[in-house]
């Protein structure tokens, strides 16, 4: 089991859960449909969603796009071929395929990532590792 799994609230779960496992290449886990809840993995990664309802934990009432100022950061071991995957099934990327670099101290971690955004708007972003570097890289974006 992950150590955090968030619980994303849906308008309509079941659209959702078929979004992540057909598209985004979830399994599905487990389910309790009736109650509107699918528990989903990917890779060592894990999310629920649950159909939104009056008995759902909010702090206010959902609007769209939900999720708002929030994004989950999801590694997979292939990310350009998650993105390829995406735009040759017609499904826009929010943000595109870039390589981009980290400072961490005295190191740039590298990775490969996009972001999409779920029929709900939350948005994924999809990375995968490039290492890590002392030396200052030459590509890609560098933020520091």
């Amino acid at each position: 089991m992950a150590s955090l799994t968030p619980e994303l609230g849906c308008t309509d779960a079941a659209a959702s859960a078929a979004f992540y496992t057909d598209h985004l290449g979830f399994n599905l886990d487990y389910a309790r449909p009736g109650q509107g809840f699918y528990h989903l993995s990917r890779e060592g990664s894990a999310v629920m969603l649950e159909q939104l309802s009056p008995e759902s934990w909010a702090l206010a009432p959902p609007e769209p796009p939900l999720g708002r100022g929030m994004h989950l950061q999801i590694l997979i071991a292939d990310a350009p071929a998650l993105a390829a995957r995406l735009t040759a099934q017609g499904l826009p990327l929010f943000r595109p395929l870039e390589e981009a670099w980290y400072r961490d101290g005295a190191r740039f971690h590298g990775q490969t990532q996009f972001v999409v955004a779920d029929p709900d708007g939350y948005l994924l972003r999809f990375a995968s590792s490039l290492g890590t570097t002392h030396e200052r890289p030459t590509t890609g974006r560098i933020v520091e």
